[in-house]
């Protein structure tokens, strides 16, 4: 796949109507919400219903299950994202009737003109980062606009438009589609290689980060300073400020438990699946309470911290709201609990991501649970590329049911599937189980669990179906099978 080259942005009122292919995805449904806000037609299709669907045409935009060349209607632009394929009836029936077809990015940029944007980067965190920063800013009186890949929890949507000037967004990395947007401030959470089929080597994909941190309108970068990547790249901005290659008075504010950090973290402590820290900058802070697990979301925090506080944000109520951040959907969002099990799914992909989701899930079970997982690997390119770091990860977990790989938009690869991670987890850790058939994976998972255990469905395919399925099946268990 073909990275993604910005293009000069459209005013997002010139763009209607507009019709979104894939519009329940969780890149698209944030961007059409708005855009429906803002009084646009909007029209779109996706292969599966979803509640992301029926909100969408609840608020008044018209939807469809499946693709199908007539749906365009008389939409003079089209959305597609980087998954979508070239032979898709709408996107070749917009480019035969020469309608202006878009990037997702693109048509996000075009809602950020204006606005003072905020775009959130990073290999891991985006999401949460993201949905962290409009929950605060929200709270905080700045009643921001925001666009996230994943809708907060108790919502069902991850766009909205705010009366105030400010708007966050997730920049994805994966496409290169970050760098289309014209924000003020960049957040860069990590930077740790992925995406190799688009970027082609590691240095490729670091070079993109520091293009998208010294873009032409940032005038602050927030990024950690305890993660190795993000520290490289700290020191490449700074050389780049130095040779004139950097936005003149780039404002550069680091975070992290590094003693170097401009926002330091301090006394971390956690209990379950939350966490109590301190904050400080320049004299300023003071301690946080939080309802999300890991130490991961504590990162998190300290980015939202420090933008937060930049925009003008009271400092105190900044850590007074980042205590009541409930989550985005499939980011360690609890599905259910029956007889003493508790059921957990993540959207956690990368390897670096499993990781911290099995330690923050072998904090919240506590002395005397276990920890299951289901994981499903995601694209046979990252299976090819980290299958022994996936194994890896998962030896943190007691027990490890793995399933085939959800390839997504990539064809198969031969050799490539879930027994590749399966047979690769060092004996004696977890206990691993292969599970091929996609079926079986709720029931072997369900008989494995009990009272007492975390379970938690890893991946960001179509696992997430697992969670529920397997909350059935414990319930038809606790009910004796009736």
């Amino acid at each position: 796949m073909a990275l993604v080259e910005p293009v000069e942005l459209v005013p997002a009122q010139e763009l209607g109507p507009v019709h979104f292919i894939a519009i329940g995805g969780s890149g698209m449904n944030g961007i059409a919400s708005m855009l429906v806000q803002l009084g646009v037609e909007v029209s779109g299709s996706d292969r599966n219903d979803s509640a992301y669907l029926r909100s969408l045409e609840a608020a008044g935009a018209r939807v469809h299950v499946g693709h199908a060349a007539e749906q365009l209607g008389d939409a003079r632009t089209v959305v597609a994202s980087s998954a979508i394929r070239p032979e898709n009836p709408e996107l070749a029936e917009a480019r035969r009737r020469g309608l202006r077809v878009l990037h997702r990015s693109a048509a996000l940029g075009s809602l950020m003109l204006g606005r003072r944007g905020v775009a959130v980067a990073g290999t891991h965190g985006k999401t949460t980062t993201t949905g962290m920063l409009a929950h605060v800013l929200t709270g905080c009186g700045l009643d921001p606009s925001f666009v996230i890949g994943g809708a907060l929890t108790g919502t069902k949507t991850g766009g909205h438009l705010g009366g105030g000037d400010v708007m966050v967004v997730e920049a994805d990395e994966s496409d290169g589609s970050f760098l289309q947007y014209p924000a003020e401030v960049a957040v860069v959470t990590n930077v740790d290689a992925d995406h190799l089929s688009n970027w082609g080597t590691a240095e490729h994909y670091a070079d993109g980060f520091l293009r998208f941190a010294t873009g032409p309108a940032v005038r602050l970068l927030v990024v950690s300073a305890d993660d190795p990547g993000a520290v490289l790249l700290t020191e490449r901005v700074r050389r780049a400020q130095a040779d004139g290659r950097a936005p003149e008075g780039l404002e550069v504010v680091t975070f992290g438990v590094s003693p170097d950090a401009d926002v330091r973290i301090a006394g971390t402590a956690f209990a379950g699946t939350g966490s109590q820290f301190s904050l400080h900058r320049r004299g300023a802070g003071g301690p946080v309470a939080m309802a999300v697990p890991g130490h991961y979301n504590v990162l998190n925090a300290a980015a939202t911290y420090a933008v937060a506080t930049w925009l003008g944000a009271d400092e105190a109520r900044v850590r007074t709201e980042l205590g009541g951040y409930a989550g985005t959907n499939r980011r360690f969002q609890l599905v259910g609990t029956v007889d003493g099990v508790r059921v957990y799914d993540d959207y956690a992909h990368h390897p670096t991501e499993v990781h911290h989701t099995l330690v923050a899930a072998r904090t919240g079970v506590g002395e005397h649970g276990r920890v299951v997982v289901c994981f499903q690997p995601h694209l046979y390119t990252r299976t090819r590329d980290f299958w022994p770091q996936l194994a890896a990860a998962l030896e943190l977990a007691d027990e490890a049911v793995v399933m085939d790989v959800c390839g997504d938009r990539e064809d198969p690869i031969a050799g490539v599937d879930g027994a590749l991670v399966a047979d690769a987890v060092s004996p004696g850790t977890a206990h691993v189980t292969y599970v091929p058939d996609w079926d079986a994976a709720a029931p072997t998972v369900a008989a494995l669990a009990r009272p007492g255990d975390l379970v938690i469905t890893v991946g960001c395919g179509d696992v997430t179906k697992v969670a529920p399925q397997i909350v059935a099946q414990l319930e038809q268990r606790a009910g004796g099978g009736r």
